[in-house]
Parts: C-alpha cells; structure tokens; sequence
C-alpha cells in the first residue's frame, strides 16, 4: 500500500490528544454501575483545581469524601493507565521499526516475562509491604531490565546484534521465564495463600487496581527517560526503515543505535509491567493503526502512537471497571486487540509493511 501523505489527518494529534483528556475526565468521573457517588465532571475540575497550588480553588462544593475518590483514587488510576498505554506504544513503534517486524511487540522480547518473575518472587517471600511498598515494583524493574541484558547478550553474535536471533531469543527467553513465574503460582497455591496467588495472577492478567500516586512517581522518571530518547532518536528509525546497511551508508552507527533502541524500549517496557502487570497487545495493535493515521515518517508516528496509546489503555479500564465489574485491563486489552489485530491481517495492513 502506499501512503498517500496529504491523506494523513493534519491535526491528528491535536484531535488524539482532545479526545485522551476528554476520556482522562469521563473516566475519573464514571462510577461502577450500580455505585452512586454523586461525581461529575465538574467535581472533578473542582477537585483537581483545589490540589494545584497555582490556580488552588479550595472549592467548598467538593466533600471529602469525594476528595478522597477523585484525588486518592481515581485521579493516579487514570493517569497511570494513560502513561502506561502512551510507553507501551511508544516501544512497540520502535521495536517494530528497529526489528522490521510488524508483529514484533514490546512483551515479545522477553523483558515483561523477567518482570513478571521479579515480582511473583517477591510476593512469594511475603515482601510486597518491604520498602514503604516499593519492593515489588523495584524487583520487577530490575528483573526485567537484568533480562533484556541476557536477551541482548545471548542474541549478540562476533559483536553484531542480529534482528532475527534477537526477537528468537527474546521469545525462548521469555516462554521459559513465564513457565518459572507459572512454578511460583503452583507454590502459592499449595502454601493455600490465596493472597499471593492473586496478586501473581493480577501481575500476569495486568492491572490498574490498586495503583497509587507513589506507582506514578517510580514510573514517571523510567518512562519520561525512554520516551526522550525515543525521541531523540526519531530520524534514525526513518534511516533503519530502509534497511540496516542503506542506514549505515547514510552515517547510522547501526549497533550503537540497536542498543539505544533496546535500553529505551526495555526502561519503558519494564516500568509499564512493574506498576500495572503485563498489558498486551496495546505495543502491537496501536502503531499499525497509527501508521494508518499519519503514515511512517517517525516524527508524527511516534506522538501520534503515544497518545493513541493513551486512549486505548484508558478506554479499556473504564469499561473494565465501570461495566465489568472492575476486570483486569490486561483482559479487556486482549478482547479488543485480538480482534482489531485481525481485522488488520484481513486488510492487509501487515503485508503492506
């Protein structure tokens, strides 16, 4: 297919980025059915404005109680969703173009499954409250950063990294982990632990209940540092799209460049799976759409994917918590991009790559 670029939407950013915050506001303002808690979304501009001290409210029209839910609660829920969606994206974009594979995806490379089992091991020790509650997010960062290290050094070849070796061996890498996070679920449940059976489950299903300001502040700094050198390295991932030697004539230092895309990837993969659990297809739905929106030039398609990103995570905890009942968004994610994916292959968006 080729793309047409006056076909893209001019303001498709500024259209992406109307429509997040407007979702943002629905879905700190919606209440499960059933569950009435009087908050429009008037409360909540009130409310949010009462906590700025630049332009502080301080309105009497917002109850404590309502504080509570639109501050305490919901307001680090939202936000955290819509970060977490917008660096999911955001690395499945670069995997994608760094790996020239449409159907690569950030938990394809092994890092959501070392994640996972930092985690899961943690809550099998009983330390999910060592550290003021930080243990738990901690060892997933690091374990899923200690596993895109193993990955890169078993996919590194004479000093060259190999696209191919290194998405096999993202992919053997993280099926056996998971198998090993499968094993801590089996000793929980014959410890009869329910409590940790759960929140290992929660982890591998992906979940935003629960996350607090404190999750925000561990995955701002991990997640502001990936997407800035992303960013940076926009031009780049043009160059790589024609291919790794054309790229290299054209002055791309082409291995220093593959370790910049990983480290950038992983800092924003392993973050995402240590506040919110492993949360798919968002990294390999959302930057073919994207593509769709505003073409291939990196300079518009990785914004573009960021905040689409947003949306897509952010719808999808609100229909999980308002109408399902408060299902884990991972689970939502799947019904929605497993299909999406599909209707893709069908339009043979994939092949057009």
């Amino acid at each position: 297919m080729k793309y047409n670029a006056r076909a893209a939407l001019p303001a498709a950013e500024a259209i992406l980025l109307a429509s997040l915050v407007i979702i943002l506001l629905i879905s700190v303002s919606a209440s499960p059915a059933g569950l009435d808690t009087s908050i429009t979304p008037s409360t909540v501009l009130h409310c949010i404005t009462s906590h700025l001290p630049v332009i502080s409210s301080h309105s009497t029209t917002v109850t404590a109680t309502q504080d509570a839910i639109v501050w305490g609660i919901r307001m680090p829920r939202a936000i955290t969703g819509a970060a977490v969606g917008m660096l999911l994206a955001m690395a499945g974009v670069a995997f994608q173009s760094f790996l020239m594979n449409p159907m690569a995806d950030p938990y394809m490379v092994g890092v959501s499954a070392g994640s996972a089992l930092g985690s899961a091991a943690v809550i099998l020790a009983g330390g999910s409250a060592w550290l003021a509650g930080m243990a738990q997010p901690l060892a997933a960062f690091a374990a899923g950063m200690g596993s895109m290290a193993l990955v890169t050094a078993l996919a590194r070849i004479n000093g060259r990294l190999s696209a191919q070796t290194f998405l096999l061996a993202g992919f053997v890498f993280g099926t056996f982990v998971y198998s090993v996070t499968r094993l801590a679920i089996s000793i929980a449940n014959r410890q009869s632990d329910t409590s940790k059976t759960g929140q290992i489950l929660s982890q591998l299903l992906g979940s935003l209940q629960g996350v607090s300001w404190q999750s925000l502040w561990l995955l701002m700094p991990m997640g502001i540092a990936a997407a800035w050198m992303l960013f940076m390295a926009r031009k780049e991932l043009n160059l790589m799209a024609l291919g790794e030697e054309s790229a290299a004539h054209l002055g791309v230092d082409t291995e220093r460049f593959k370790n910049r895309i990983i480290l950038a990837g992983s800092l924003a993969t392993a973050a995402t799976v240590a506040v919110a659990g492993i949360i798919g297809f968002v990294g390999m739905v959302v930057p073919h759409i994207a593509r769709r929106l505003v073409g291939p030039d990196h300079t518009r398609l990785l914004p573009c994917s960021m905040l689409l990103g947003g949306i897509v995570l952010s719808a999808s905890d609100l229909i999980g918590r308002v109408w399902f009942n408060g299902l884990e968004v991972g689970v939502i994610t799947a019904m929605l991009g497993a299909p999406a994916f599909c209707y893709l292959l069908r339009r043979k968006l994939v092949s057009a790559w």
